[in-house]
């Protein structure tokens, strides 16, 4: 029995990928495995390669696999694209409609299943993908019977036949590959799961509920990879608990609009992606200069202009952190799990209305759309916190003067009024204003209202500002990293250290203001600082020199051609350094 096992199926997009992958790793969840897949897709609706590789274990795992186990292929350029990553052991079951080949290797084996022929026998060569899971399942040998469920949910409302008929096909599928599998049935038998009931979810599922849980009522946005699914998975619950989404013209008017609804008094964000975020940047500035609350999630892809819609990166870090003309206050945090998704989130909304700021929520495409194992999530940790919101009554103003919105305040934080609260009046606009909000260019009410804005990011509180693994007093290595790659960073530390290298791991959370008091003691307990990121300039490496210093140590470790990190890509980097 082997304990962990990766999985790919790749094909046409169209062509019934996604769902081959979904009903696979689905029942694999329900009988206790821990997953991890990952999609890799191209940017249209029809045609061109895709694959789903799916990572299968008995314990917790965050990254995709360095290698291939098992590859299920519906045409020849799955094997040609993906045939480097078997290891040696490693079984190709490819459709025989295609007459598929492999390049000459003693250590992989090719089945050839008639995955299209057998789907026809049976009604329709649709159910093909069916047939390419039963066949699955034989390696692994599965129960046939943990597909019910699944295939019932997915399939149900088409009607009983349509669920009976393709489970006969995972069955006729499973039936011929045992056949073919003969004395090597058990070499790739899972040991077994420990039942336990766990969540499976993409990272943009974790960011969407997490709204929903922090109090989010209305959500702005357009269309775009890979942030989509956060508005579709609102458009179904939101309206369930008064909410709404509207789907705008654009970006500008997704983030003039959440700017709206915050300053009415309802949790309201956005979310887009690099494309969408240059767009709000004016927007986003205007949310600083009038010190209202406003969230908007980056869910970073592969730049720049449309760039690489479908892929992975980071390099949007700077932007989100510098990209609004002139200087407001501004936080910037990111998840490095599904699970931190959800509660960041919630505290996103917090933040924001506590320092009545813009919260950028950093996300990137592979812990967007990346789906994997989430421990059941505790709800009551959930705590709504609004800050200086003044509800209740207001004392009389005094002759004609405003309520001051804009008070200079000690911790740079003014009261703050929803429209409409009696003697609450005041005026909003993006010039520079007064205490009262009425335009003024005095010089010295500059200066005071800029220091007080600036002021708030001395004291904003975030509770883990760096996720922290400090094993060593002395380390050889400090690694870096932020968001997705943190999995691939934790295997490869793992090898490091069975290899006698002392590694330390600081991964960076809130992005801005820099948690320098968290990191400084680490980067100089190092003798070397390895910077892990997916973009082509080393803009955290940038970050953390311009915040800790220590120049001299850092090496940048880069990757930006669309695709995550792999552990192994990580660890060879690391052992090169040293």
């Amino acid at each position: 029995m082997i304990h962990q096992l990766s999985w790919k199926v790749g094909g046409q997009q169209g062509e019934g990928i996604e769902s081959t992958g979904e009903i696979f790793s689905i029942a694999l969840n329900r009988l206790g495995y821990y997953l991890y897949g990952y999609r890799h897709f191209s940017s249209r609706i029809k045609g061109g390669h895709t694959n789903n590789k799916i990572r299968v274990s008995t314990t917790p795992v965050r990254s995709i696999a360095d290698d291939l186990d098992i590859l299920v292929a519906f045409d020849q350029e799955s094997i040609d694209f993906n045939f480097h990553e078997l290891r040696d052991g490693g079984i190709v079951i490819a459709d025989a409609k295609f007459n598929p080949t492999i390049p000459e290797s003693e250590g992989v084996t090719l089945y050839a299943v008639p995955f299209t022929d057998i789907a026809t026998n049976l009604g329709t060569s649709l159910m093909k993908n069916m047939v390419a899971v039963g066949a699955s399942s034989a390696v692994l040998d599965l129960d046939i019977n943990v597909f019910q469920e699944v295939v019932q949910e997915i399939f149900g409302r088409k009607g009983q036949q349509v669920v009976d008929k393709n489970m006969e096909a995972i069955r006729a599928g499973a039936q011929y590959m045992k056949e073919q599998l003969g004395d090597r049935m058990q070499t790739m038998k899972l040991a077994k799961a420990d039942g336990k009931k766990r969540m499976f979810m993409i990272g943009n599922d974790a960011i969407a509920l997490g709204a929903l849980a922090g109090g989010a009522r209305f959500m702005a946005a357009y269309p775009i990879t890979p942030a989509s699914e956060i508005m579709e998975y609102l458009i179904k619950k939101l309206p369930e608990l008064g909410g709404a989404v509207i789907q705008t013209e654009d970006e500008i008017a997704a983030c003039t609009m959440a700017i709206g609804a915050n300053y009415a008094g309802a949790r309201a964000f956005t979310a887009s992606a690099g494309p969408g975020l240059s767009l709000m940047m004016e927007s986003i500035g205007l949310a600083g200069m009038t010190e209202t609350p406003l969230v908007i999630v980056d869910t970073q892809r592969g730049g720049p202009s449309t760039g690489l819609p479908t892929k992975q990166e980071q390099s949007d870090l700077l932007a989100m952190i510098y990209g609004t003309h002139g200087e407001i206050p501004k936080i910037v945090m990111a998840p490095s799990t599904v699970e931190e998704a959800f509660y960041d989130m919630i505290e996103a909304f917090n933040l924001a209305e506590e320092y009545q700021c813009p919260v950028i929520f950093l996300s990137d495409l592979q812990l967007s759309l990346g789906k994997q194992t989430v421990e059941p999530l505790e709800y009551d940790k959930i705590e709504i916190r609004r800050g200086k919101l003044v509800t209740g009554e207001l004392p009389p103003l005094e002759k004609k003067d405003d309520f001051k919105r804009y008070e200079i305040t000690e911790d740079g934080i003014s009261p703050r009024v929803l429209p409409g609260v009696p003697n609450g009046i005041h005026h909003v606009t993006g010039v520079e204003h007064a205490e009262s909000g009425r335009p003024s260019e005095v010089a010295g009410n500059r200066k005071a209202q800029m220091e007080k804005r600036l002021r708030k990011l001395k004291h904003i509180q975030f509770k883990t500002p760096v996720h922290k693994n400090v094993k060593h007093e002395e380390a050889d290595l400090l690694i870096v990293g932020f968001l997705s790659t943190r999995g691939a960073i934790e295997e490869a530390i793992e090898r490091l250290e069975q290899d006698g290298v002392k590694v330390n791991h600081a991964h960076i959370r809130l992005l801005h203001p820099f948690p320098t008091e968290e990191v400084l003691p680490l980067v100089e307990a190092a003798k070397k600082v390895v910077v892990v990121e997916q973009n082509a300039t080393g803009q955290l490496a940038n970050i953390l020199k311009m915040n800790v210093g220590h120049a001299e140590k850092m090496v940048s470790v880069l990757k930006y051609d669309g695709n995550p990190f792999l552990p192994n890509e990580v660890y060879t980097k690391c052992k090169e350094l040293l």
